[in-house]
């Protein structure tokens, strides 16, 4: 591309870094003494960029498969010796911010509801997430502590009805019954409590099937409980966000810490791209937009200006008769 409006004295790749909160670097570089062979790392101001009137946290996981024996994983062992096992990768995102603010790693056989003890959730904080994470132990301590949960109940699940809520007459929203209920509280298959929560029955028509919720939310709407569980599908695309422009299916290393670095990498690139993706007024497919800073990364283009008009520099140099048809339609 010949030097034009677009023209900048720092490539994209630059432009990206510099989004990065320097505070935060500064913070992990003094956490992890790892700027032993670092000479210098330009970053933005720090600036708070969370809604903190958003109070529901979705949590949930994604497994990358890998082809090594690698944080204990485990797998069909093919003739060339090496296991196919994966990685799972733990995830927690605030519903409005929708990347994600919390991340732990697992091996893939590690069960769900482990996640559920690195959170670090507030006071009055909703957390959601799929009925893998269930534990009635955690959710008579998040009870006590002031922090909310929606999912779904397991099919398996054994508890006593106690009393029955009031549906209003005026909902028309699918709740099929609304009741408290209780259960038994364990730890190592030993019985050390009971605890009471509320049991919602909703009939969701799109799906044409009933759902079981169980929460500690004692004063919502039933609907409204329904409903934000059905925002947990923000952290699906979210993952799905990820594989289809950030696909991990070949790793530059082999051992436990090359590969999370790869995938922190991942996620890192994919932040940034959203905040550069939120900030243009013009519309973009983030899959282009991803796919445009990969091919210019070390160009020296205003990538903001560029994306805002990519066609300033090419109506230039188009008959101003056309160009003049071209920006009336």
């Amino acid at each position: 591309m010949n030097k034009s409006s677009y023209f900048f004295g720092q490539s994209v790749f630059g432009q990206l870094i510099s989004l990065i909160d320097s505070d935060i670097v500064k913070r992990a570089v003094k956490t992890h003494n790892s700027d032993y062979y670092t000479k210098k790392f330009s970053a933005s101001d720090s600036r708070k960029i969370y809604d903190w009137q958003n109070k529901v946290e979705i949590i949930d996981s994604s497994t990358i498969s890998l082809f090594k024996d690698i944080l204990s994983c485990v797998g069909r062992k093919p003739l060339n010796g090496k296991s196919k096992g994966g990685i799972k990768v733990h995830t927690q995102i605030n519903l409005q911010e929708k990347v994600p603010k919390l991340i732990w790693f697992s091996a893939a056989t590690t069960h769900d509801k482990q996640f559920l003890k690195h959170l670090k959730l507030e006071k009055g904080k909703i957390a959601v997430f799929d009925k893998g994470y269930n534990d009635y132990k955690t959710f008579d301590e998040f009870t006590q502590q002031g922090i909310y949960f929606v999912t779904r109940l397991k099919s398996n699940a054994s508890y006593e009805s106690l009393t029955e809520n009031d549906i209003p007459d005026y909902l028309d929203d699918g709740v099929l019954k609304d009741e408290n209920i209780q259960v038994d509280v364990k730890e190592n298959g030993k019985f050390l409590k009971t605890t009471q929560l509320r049991r919602i029955a909703y009939w969701d028509e799109e799906n044409n099937r009933c759902f079981e919720f169980i929460t500690n939310l004692k004063g919502m709407n039933a609907g409204h409980i329904a409903l934000i569980y059905k925002k947990r599908w923000q952290i699906e695309l979210l993952f799905k966000q990820l594989k289809q422009n950030f696909p991990l299916k070949f790793f530059l290393g082999d051992n436990e810490n090359a590969i999370k670095i790869q995938i922190w990498c991942t996620l890192i690139v994919n932040l940034l791209l959203t905040v550069i993706h939120k900030r243009v007024k013009r519309r973009w497919a983030f899959s282009n937009l991803v796919s445009f800073c990969r091919l210019h990364l070390f160009n020296y283009i205003h990538l903001t200006k560029f994306l805002e008009d990519p066609e300033k520099d090419w109506l230039k140099e188009i008959d101003p008769q056309l160009q003049l048809n071209f920006n009336s339609t």
